[in-house]
């Protein structure tokens, strides 16, 4: 018995450390496992998936508003749809069936910005994406003025300064108020709407008629917030890169909605596709800013303008 004891005891401590190794191989294997679903989710057919993500557009109500909404909705997103008109607001998100929910709000005004903040967390306890779309472009009442008050020595200083509150604080704000949020919850993904105006200068022998006249002149204010746009974008990126929070620029060209033919003809020959673009056109571009499948991409400008900046 002196001598089985000791054997058994050895067994018997043998097979406890054949245990643990085999704990040991099947929590590394089970961690293994677990990083690569969690990598073939950010990258196999749901890298464009906005499932349970909440969304914030603003300008919800334009026409590349809607558009904007109806792309992250369809990706799976919840989006709070923000405009001015809260009655319209509702009215635009009922047809979405629960996934959207109206808001009215001023951009400019910090209060407004941070009580539809409040009610986004009490339902839904984050925001994962911002598309700061809200802007103006000018127009001007009397057809017949506008030649000479767009041009830049005529411009008014009132015009000037609505354009930047509007385009360029209210922007600023929305990423103050929102962005902030993300950036305690160490993730999201903020999309600054800008315009190949941002880029480049408006080319003005597009505003012509076919007898060569001047109707108006593509105002100052747009192209210098729509600058400005990108530069804040590059900015916050550095500034939240460490917080998880990415912030990119989209700027699309223009969308044919109605223009003078004249004017859609000269656009879309200046064009390498040879046509303006369709409100719908810059939903794939949305989505991909928006969704995991831009994981690594931050302080970048996409533009999607038919080439149009590549003369």
């Amino acid at each position: 018995m002196k001598e089985i004891y000791p054997n058994f005891l050895k067994v018997n401590l043998l097979n406890r450390y054949s245990v643990k190794q085999e704990i040991l191989i099947l929590n590394q294997s089970v961690k293994k496992l677990y990083n690569k679903r969690k990598i073939l989710k950010n990258t196999g057919s749901n890298i464009f998936s906005l499932e349970n993500k909440v969304a914030i557009v603003t300008g919800a109500l334009g026409l590349l508003g809607r558009n904007h909404c109806e792309a992250l909705i369809e990706f799976g997103a919840t989006v709070a749809a923000i405009d001015l008109d809260g009655d319209l607001s509702t009215e635009f998100a009922r047809s979405f069936n629960g996934n959207c929910i109206g808001f009215g709000a001023d951009i400019t005004r910090t209060s407004d910005l941070e009580n539809v903040k409040s009610e986004i967390l009490s339902r839904f306890g984050k925001i994962d994406i911002l598309v700061n779309n809200a802007a103006i472009n000018d127009k001007f009442e009397n057809p017949l003025n506008s030649a000479e008050l767009s041009k830049f020595e005529n411009y008014p200083l009132s015009s000037w300064q609505k354009s930047i509150e509007v385009n360029l604080t209210g922007t600023f704000l929305c990423c103050q108020v929102f962005g902030t949020e993300m950036a305690k919850q160490q993730f999201g993904s903020i999309i600054n709407i800008s315009s190949t105006y941002g880029t480049v200068a408006p080319d003005q022998s597009l505003y012509k008629d076919r007898q060569g006249n001047q109707k108006f002149y593509k105002t100052v204010s747009y192209p210098v917030t729509k600058s400005a746009l990108i530069s804040l974008t590059k900015f916050l990126a550095a500034y939240w890169g460490d917080k998880n929070v990415r912030v990119n620029a989209l700027s699309p060209g223009g969308v044919e909605n109605n223009q003078d033919p004249y004017f859609v003809e000269n656009y879309s020959k200046r064009t390498p596709l040879k046509r303006m673009a369709r409100a719908f056109d810059y939903k794939g571009a949305l989505v991909f800013l928006a969704s995991n499948a831009s994981d690594y991409m931050t302080g970048a400008n996409l533009i999607v303008d038919g080439g149009w900046t590549i003369w």
